[in-house]
C-alpha cells in the first residue's frame, strides 16, 4: 500500500456529480456548423492550410503548427469550409479570435488512414512525440498545453509518471466515466506516454468517491499485467490540481515558480492518455473529448463531443432551455469562466457545461454577490492549498502595490478559489489575483518593449559614433599619405599627367589650313600672333594639368 501525504488546506464540498453518472456516454448530435478557434492551446495559434470553399475529410489538417510551442488542428466533421474569420470564443472577456467555420455535410467522411502502428514499443520517443504532435493533442485536464512538448523531458531523468484522474470539482465527471467505458485504452496510452518519458514508474491517481471507475481501472491493470500503481486520494479539493496531487501522492513539493519535472515527476490527465491511444493506434487526431453537461437541463450527462459544437447545441441536447439561460460556466463552478453567450464552441480543453436558468437555481458559488470589508477572519488562510497568504495578497492587489504582491508569491496561486469559498465577506478574492496578475504581466510586456526600443536606440548612437570615427580614421590616413611617404608619389603622378598632355598635344595635327591666296594685312596678323604665342611661351612657367 503506498504511503499518502496530505497537502495545506483544501475545502470539502458538495459533489452534485450522480446525476450525470446516471446515463452512459454517447456521441454528441453532429451540428450544421462547427467553429474552430486557431488558438486552443497555450502557445501561438495555428495557422490555415485550407481557405474559404475547401471541402475537408473529418480528421484532415486544418491548420498546422507554427512552431514548437503549438499544436495542429484538424477538421472533427467533413464539410465545406464557408469561412475564416473571428469568431467568439470561451474566454471570460467574450472577446473574439480567429476560426475556421465548416459546415458539415452529414456524411462523417474520414481522411484515409496516415500511419499503422503495429507495437508502440519498436517505436523511439521521438517518433512516439511526433505522431502525438501531428494529432493535435494538448493537456484535456484544462491547461491546453501541448503534449507532445510536455513529453520531452529534454534529456532529464523523469523518476514518476502520474496520471490525474481525481476530478475533483464539484458537477465535473467526464473523467470519471471515462475511466467507466475506457479504463483499457487509458491504460494503454498511460504506457505510451511512459515509453516517451523513459519514466521509471507510473501512477494512477483517483478519488475515493469514484468506485466503479477505480474498480475499472484495477482490472484493466490486472488484464495487461502492466507495472502500474491505482491509488485512491482522499476526495478532497483541490486534491485534482497538479501540485497537490504530486504532493499527496509522493510527499515532494514542486518548487516555487518550477514545474514537476524539476523533481523529476511528469503528471498528465486521463483523458490525454486517452487521447495518446487513439492517436498513436487509431490514427485519429484529437477532434472531439468527453464534456459534462449538467445544471439546469433536464438530462445532465456526459457527450463525446465535436471539437467546435456550440455550447447552444448542447444544452438544447440536453433539454436545456436557452431563452431562460441565466448563466453559463465552461468548467467547473469553482475555477471555470462564466460565459457571455452560448454560440462560443466547445475546444479542446473544455471538460463541463454548466448551465443556470432563470426558473432553477443551481447552488454554484456566488459570483456576483454584494462584498463586504475584509474582517480578518484568516479563513482564506487556512484553506489555501498553496500555503500562501490570500489576505496580504488581497490588499497589495488592491492598492496595486504589484511589487509587494509578488514577495507574497503571487504566482504561485493556482486559482483554485477556496479563499472565495470560505470568505464570509463575499470578497472575489481570486478575481483580484487575476487582475494583479494581468498587470504585472502588462507592466513586464511594456517593460521588454520599452528595453527593446532603448537598446535599439542605444545601437543606433553607436552605430553613428562608430562610422564617424571611421570616416575620421580614413581622412587621416590620407593627409599622412600625402604630409608624409606618399607626396613623392603624388609629384611622380602629377609629372607623368603633364608629360601625357604634351604628348597628346604633340600628336594633335597643328599644321595650319586655308592659308592661300592670303592678303597682305591677315597675313601680318597671322605673323603677329604667332610671334606673341612664342614670346608668351618663352616667358610663361610649364603647363599644369586640368
Amino acid at each position: 500500500m503506498r504511503r499518502l501525504f496530505q497537502f495545506k488546506g483544501g475545502v470539502v464540498l458538495k459533489e452534485h456529480k450522480k446525476d450525470a453518472t446516471a446515463l452512459p456516454v454517447q456521441p454528441a448530435r453532429l451540428p450544421p456548423r462547427l467553429i474552430l478557434p486557431l488558438k486552443q492551446h497555450i502557445g501561438n495559434p495555428a495557422e490555415p492550410v485550407v481557405a474559404e470553399g475547401d471541402k475537408v475529410l473529418k480528421g484532415q489538417l486544418i491548420a498546422r503548427a507554427g512552431d514548437a510551442i503549438c499544436a495542429p488542428l484538424h477538421a472533427s466533421s467533413s464539410g465545406t469550409v464557408i469561412a475564416i474569420t473571428d469568431q467568439p470564443v470561451p474566454h471570460a472577456s467574450g472577446m473574439s479570435a480567429p476560426c475556421i467555420v465548416i459546415d458539415t455535410d452529414g456524411e462523417e467522411r474520414w481522411r484515409p488512414r496516415e500511419h499503422h502502428v503495429d507495437n508502440f514499443a519498436e517505436l523511439s520517443a521521438q517518433e512516439l512525440r511526433g505522431i502525438i504532435h501531428d494529432a493535435g493533442i494538448v493537456g484535456l485536464g484544462g491547461a491546453g498545453f501541448p503534449a507532445a512538448v510536455k513529453l520531452d523531458p529534454g534529456g532529464r531523468p523523469v523518476d514518476t509518471l502520474i496520471l490525474n484522474g481525481a476530478e475533483c470539482e464539484p458537477y465535473i465527471t467526464c473523467d470519471e466515466m471515462l475511466l467507466r467505458e475506457h479504463a483499457l485504452e487509458v491504460l494503454n496510452g498511460l504506457l505510451m506516454m511512459r515509453h516517451a518519458l523513459h519514466a521509471k514508474r507510473c501512477v494512477i491517481g483517483i478519488e475515493n468517491n469514484k468506485p466503479k471507475a477505480f474498480r475499472a481501472l484495477c482490472e484493466a491493470v490486472r488484464h495487461s499485467d502492466a507495472d502500474v500503481e491505482v491509488v485512491e486520494v482522499p476526495t478532497i479539493y483541490p486534491a485534482g490540481s497538479e501540485k497537490q496531487l504530486i504532493q499527496v501522492l509522493t510527499g515532494k513539493e514542486v518548487p516555487s515558480g518550477g514545474l514537476p519535472l524539476d523533481i523529476g515527476i511528469v503528471c498528465h490527465n486521463v483523458g490525454t492518455a486517452y487521447a495518446v491511444y487513439r492517436a498513436v493506434e487509431l490514427d485519429q487526431p484529437l477532434i472531439s473529448r468527453y464534456v459534462t453537461i449538467a445544471g439546469s437541463v433536464a438530462h445532465a450527462r456526459n457527450l463525446e463531443v465535436l471539437i467546435g459544437t456550440p455550447l447552444g447545441d448542447l444544452i438544447e441536447e440536453c433539454g436545456g432551455n436557452r431563452d431562460t439561460l441565466h448563466r453559463l460556466i465552461v468548467g467547473g463552478p469553482m475555477m471555470g469562466t462564466a460565459m457571455h453567450s452560448d454560440v462560443v464552441p466547445v475546444v479542446k480543453g473544455t471538460n463541463c457545461v454548466l448551465v443556470e436558468s432563470t426558473s432553477h437555481d443551481v447552488p454554484l458559488p456566488s459570483r456576483d454577490a454584494y462584498a463586504m470589508p475584509c474582517i480578518r477572519c484568516g479563513n482564506c488562510a487556512d484553506a489555501c492549498p498553496a500555503n500562501l497568504l490570500p489576505q496580504q495578497m488581497y490588499w497589495y492587489a488592491r492598492a496595486r502595490d504589484f511589487d509587494k504582491i509578488q514577495d507574497y508569491n503571487l504566482f504561485d496561486c493556482i486559482e483554485c478559489g477556496c479563499c472565495d469559498y470560505v470568505c464570509p465577506s463575499q470578497i472575489p478574492l481570486v478575481g483580484y489575483y487575476r487582475y494583479a496578475k494581468s498587470e504585472i504581466w502588462n507592466q513586464e510586456a511594456e517593460k521588454r518593449q520599452a528595453d527593446l526600443a532603448r537598446e535599439r536606440h542605444q545601437f543606433r548612437d553607436f552605430r553613428l559614433e562608430r562610422e564617424k570615427k571611421e570616416r575620421a580614421e580614413r581622412h587621416k590616413k590620407k593627409r599622412s599619405a600625402v604630409t608624409q611617404g606618399g607626396s613623392d608619389d603624388k609629384k611622380a603622378a602629377i609629372q607623368a599627367a603633364m608629360e601625357r598632355v604634351r604628348a597628346k598635344k604633340s600628336e594633335q595635327d597643328s599644321t595650319p589650313k586655308n592659308t592661300d591666296n592670303l592678303t597682305p594685312a591677315q597675313q601680318k596678323a597671322i605673323n603677329d600672333a604667332d610671334q606673341r604665342r612664342e614670346e608668351k611661351t618663352a616667358t610663361s612657367p610649364p603647363d599644369r594639368p586640368q
